[in-house]
């Protein structure tokens, strides 16, 4: 009989699959109201199930309606379950289409439960010397474990054979049909034993190898629980039969008949349309061809015929300008040699004025064979007074990066008055990602050219200059055309939301050129004390890996997970507080914190973590960041990724370097300014906790921050219960913990974690600060019930923030929602205020001169400021910072100054 190790059977417990995604997943609809979240569930574990085990026998299998053989048995057999919500059961027959389409062997048996059908095909395989690989979450179908069947949990990812099975429930698995006869199953209605729960299974299992063997030792076992176990002998043998799996069912198919088939790819184009399931429905989608071609979506506008043109004399460029020159609004892109905002230059220019009809300007195309094209400082010219026009409206998609590739060439782009990343941004921060291309797909059902598809990947992927026409042509128009539809369909959206449309026009829209400047403008660092740093951070991690050595008695490699749990787990024995999803110890951040408290050796793996993070993120790589060109280090400010509306960075991210530690502080040494100037930084005192006094009106955060006190003194003397004179440094410490904890939703046990006392104490703290601050207890509750009822919260501003598991099935998700949903407007009203306060203190260096924003981080904004101008600069920034918002609370904003960022924070 030949072996096939390297092939196992896959077989997929359909029905166990699809409750449990209806359960996990969030009540996704698409948009003719018809429910899809089990749907997606199930295809999404099976296309990673998939792609795990690829094979050439599979097999989806699920229960058929009505009853089976075990009813006959036993009539209240499933008697007190519940029947099927009509939002699953109307997903059922599309998922078995989608099954069907994508060319796998579905099997529905009557008289039978898929557990069954699995147990037989199971152990045909078996007989075959097949390995079998059984995806479910189901513990029933653990007695089918040997040496060549294994489960699989594609839910947490977890994996039972033989020992798993033992680890998991402390039998082996033919004991497993005695462990579920004992045990019952409420679920189910199969009686067990009264009282018998698994410890006390595992007991009897292991002291008499078997059910026969109890139930022959019977009176032998004492107290309350042995009578129960001679009251229900009568019962077993029928419990028994109801929990072992029927193994000898009839089918037409064995093993090596359930082979795939090829999927019949238009069939699932029609499905994933009607779905809604975007992403897979693009992969389908051939060359050029859109998602409209495949299903017609009411929310889609109607495609259009794309008419792209190149551009390559000066008639044809006249003809063009005259278009802009008298169009109300056009799209317009930039072609580049370089993602490099300062180190871009113009390959081609792409502009578009209707729907469908677009056109791209080469300039600097130079493979060889290229086509000859306009003068490019000439084609610039022509065009700088369209482009500096703030009159002429444009829309592009992220115009700040434009901007600073124009600026590059002595252009000023104004008139940025649209922007499709960032009206889709507004409308809905987590509906998508915002680029493009999933721009796109989700509001025109249409999947673009992506740039890999013409340039390639990789280290060979060419840059623009190097592609052909006939391909860079239309990917550039279509990226002006694209724009433009997605503007026409956005706008109106933003148009018909008052708050929203404010929001964008006054606040995120004036960011862009803002935030180009500070970008451009850079910020000085010092490469040569950052090298210093870096050889001083060497040599630390040095000592820290000979100390490790001596602790662990032997080397390892302190950057390798693997070997760090060996040692700590496995050679020193330390206990392993959590897993990971394949069950092996871990070996997380906080894992390794809490160990730190009683062990020397993971406190200094954290230290070497964190060193080696400084080292390789900033220490070592800021020098190599310093532009040629400027001698600064420019970072790139983002509006369109956190959820909240504030500001990330990146290359380098400045929100990260840490400023308790002496390190990270050192590191903010290295920012300095430049000769003749001071650095001011001006930084929102408590901004979020002034913001939750002002959103919940509670009266005693209202008078602590009104008359100025130290509000986190005032919270420990009121949860202490002690004068404010009384409240010593470590019951601040804890109340400031309390403050900042329940507005980022911390639990008891969070709280108790973070200071080091036990659970009850923690909520002792909790309860009195809310008997004390009754109006932040009610805000809470208000907040929940407002984000259940209409599925987001809003900042002060209006920003709308969504939360699409808000009533999510699964309840450690919507915990979570319901946590940010508390959180979320005080995170986005500071966001709102800063970038608000950018606009002020902006407009207002314009006008009075003597400093520039360099940095924005967190709450605060750094500045370069003329020696002479230190004491106006901070005042007047500290006035338009305090004006940006009007709270219930007056706004509080430090100013520090010094040569040096870290003397200025």
């Amino acid at each position: 009989m030949q072996k096939n190790d390297q092939n196992p059977l896959v077989l997929v417990d359909g029905s166990s699959y699809l409750f449990r995604a209806f359960h996990a997943m969030p009540p996704l609809t698409n948009s003719h109201g018809e429910p899809t979240g089990a749907v997606y569930g199930v295809l999404n574990m099976l296309r990673s199930l998939l792609k795990a085990y690829p094979t050439d026998r599979v097999a989806v299998i699920f229960d058929a309606k009505g009853k089976t053989f075990r009813n006959e048995m036993y009539a209240e057999y499933k008697a007190h379950r519940p029947p099927m919500p009509d939002e699953l059961r109307g997903q059922i027959e599309p998922l078995h289409r989608t099954i069907e389409a994508m060319g796998l062997p579905m099997l529905v048996i009557e008289g039978v439960e898929a557990d069954d059908v699995i147990g037989t095909l199971a152990r045909q395989a078996d007989a075959l010397d097949m390995p079998v690989v059984i995806s479910t979450g189901d513990k029933d179908l653990a007695q089918l474990v040997n040496e060549r069947v294994m489960l699989i949990n594609t839910m947490n990812n977890s994996v039972l054979d033989v020992e798993g099975v033992v680890e998991k429930f402390g039998v082996q698995p033919g004991q497993i049909i005695d462990y579920l006869t004992l045990v019952g199953d409420s679920a189910d209605n199969i009686p067990g034993v009264p009282k018998v729960g698994p410890k006390t299974a595992v007991k009897w299992l292991t002291a008499y190898g078997s059910l026969d063997e109890i139930i022959s030792k019977a009176d032998e076992i004492k107290g309350k629980i042995g009578e129960n176990l001679r009251n229900s002998l009568e019962q077993l043998p029928l419990a028994r039969d109801l929990v072992t799996l029927k193994c000898d069912v009839e089918l037409e198919q064995g093993p090596q008949d359930l082979q795939p088939q090829e999927p019949d790819n238009e069939a699932l184009k029609t499905l994933y349309g009607r779905l809604e399931f975007k992403s897979w429905l693009a992969e389908l989608l051939g060359e050029g061809e859109s998602a409209a071609a495949a299903v017609a979506e009411e929310a889609a506008p109607p495609q259009v015929e794309a008419e792209y043109e190149t551009v390559l004399d000066q008639a044809h460029l006249d003809r063009w300008i005259a278009e802009l020159e008298t169009a109300e609004v056009f799209a317009f892109d930039t072609e580049t040699t370089s993602l490099d905002y300062m180190e871009a230059e113009v390959v081609g220019l792409s502009f578009a004025v209707e729907a469908g009809r677009a056109a791209y300007v080469p300039l600097s195309h130079d493979y060889p064979g290229a086509p000859d094209q306009l003068d490019r400082k000439d084609v610039l010219e022509q065009l700088r007074p369209l482009l500096e026009d703030p009159q002429r409206a444009k829309v592009g998609q992220n115009l700040k990066y434009d901007r600073s590739v124009l600026a590059n060439h002595g252009i000023t782009l104004n008139g940025i008055v649209f922007d499709t990343m960032l009206e889709s941004y507004v409308l809905d921060s987590t509906a998508t990602r915002h680029d493009m291309d999933s721009l796109a797909l989700k509001y025109l059902n249409r999947k673009t050219i992506h740039f890999e598809d013409i340039a390639g990947k990789g280290a060979k992927q060419l840059t623009f200059n190097q592609i052909a026409l006939e391909e860079a042509a239309p990917y550039a128009a279509e990226d002006a055309d694209i724009t433009l539809q997605l503007h026409q369909t956005l706008w109106p959206r933003l148009e018909r939301e008052e708050g929203l449309k404010q929001l964008f026009e006054t606040v995120e829209m004036p960011l862009v050129p803002l935030l180009s400047d500070i970008e451009r403008t850079g910020v000085l660092v010092d490469r040569k004390m950052l090298q210093q740093q870096s050889g001083e951070l060497a040599i630390r991690m040095a000592e820290i890996v000979e100390q490790a050595h001596a602790e662990a008695g032997g080397e390892f490699n302190l950057s390798s997970p693997k070997q760090v749990q060996e040692i700590l787990f496995g050679q020193l024995g330390l206990p392993v507080l959590k897993k990971t999803p394949k069950g092996a110890p871990s070996t997380a951040e906080e894992v390794l914190q809490e160990l730190a408290y009683d062990y020397a050796l993971p406190k200094l793996i954290l230290e070497y973590r964190s060193l080696s993070k400084l080292k390789s993120t900033y220490t070592d790589k800021l020098p190599k960041q310093i532009s040629e060109r400027s001698g600064r280090v420019h970072t790139s400010y983002h509006q369109a990724v956190a959820a909240t509306g504030r500001l990330s960075s990146s290359d380098p991210n400045l929100q990260n370097i840490p400023v308790r530690t002496e390190e990270g502080r050192r590191i903010r040494k290295a920012f300095i300014a430049p000769e003749g100037q001071i650095i001011v930084a001006a930084d929102y005192s408590q901004i979020e906790l002034r913001i939750m006094a002002h959103l919940s009106q509670d009266e005693g955060l209202l008078k602590a921050f009104a008359s100025g006190e130290d509000v986190h003194r005032a919270t420990a003397a009121e949860v202490f219960g002690v004068a404010p004179e009384d409240v010593t440094s470590d019951a601040r410490r804890s109340a400031k913990a309390i403050n900042f904890g329940l507005i980022y939703g911390m639990s008891a046990f969070g709280l108790a974690k973070q200071l080091g006392i036990d659970r009850g104490s923690a909520q002792g703290y909790i309860d009195r600060y809310f008997e004390r601050y009754p109006g932040v207890h009610n805000y809470m509750e208000e907040t929940r019930e407002q984000a259940h009822e209409q599925g987001y919260v809003e900042t002060i501003f209006g920003r709308r923030l969504y939360l699409p598991d808000i009533n999510a099935r699964n309840g450690q998700r919507r915990q979570y929602a319901e946590r940010t949903a508390i959180n979320a407007p005080m995170q986005g009203s500071a966001a709102d205020i800063i970038k608000r306060a950018m606009i002020d203190v902006q407009a207002w260096l314009a006008e009075q001169g003597g400093a520039r924003i360099v940095m924005q981080v967190h709450d605060e904004l750094v500045f370069e400021v003329e020696e002479g101008a230190v004491e106006r600069v901070s005042e007047g920034v500290r006035s338009e910072m305090m004006g940006a918002a009007e709270l219930a609370v007056p706004l509080v904003v430090d100013i520090g100054i010094g040569s040096n960022w870290e003397e200025a924070h």
